[in-house]
């Protein structure tokens, strides 16, 4: 069972939504060469309004991830595609199905 996530939420500026999208499913591509993110997950939550899940193994899993390739892309296109600040929520996974 995965043991460990993050969350990021992204509000999107005006007229990148489309622009994010297209971020979140190629983020969903680059993922597949992430021997230790179990699953990955870019959402859309309303108009605007996206964010990433991760699941992980372990610490070190997270860790891997977070200083891979995904997690630099998504802080080098921040100030242009976000009108947020990015803050990445770790936690531990209880329980799942």
């Amino acid at each position: 069972m995965a043991t460990k996530a993050i969350w990021v939420m992204l509000k999107a500026k005006p007229g990148k939504e489309s622009a994010v999208e297209a971020f979140l499913k190629q983020g969903a591509v680059m993922s597949q060469d992430e021997a230790y993110t179990v699953t990955w997950y870019g959402v859309k939550l309303a108009e605007g309004m996206y964010g990433v899940f991760d699941t992980f193994d372990d610490e070190a899993g997270r860790d891997a991830h977070l200083s891979g390739e995904i997690a630099k892309a998504l802080m080098a296109n921040a100030s242009e595609l976000f009108s947020n600040e990015l803050k990445i929520e770790k936690m531990d996974i209880l329980a799942d199905k």
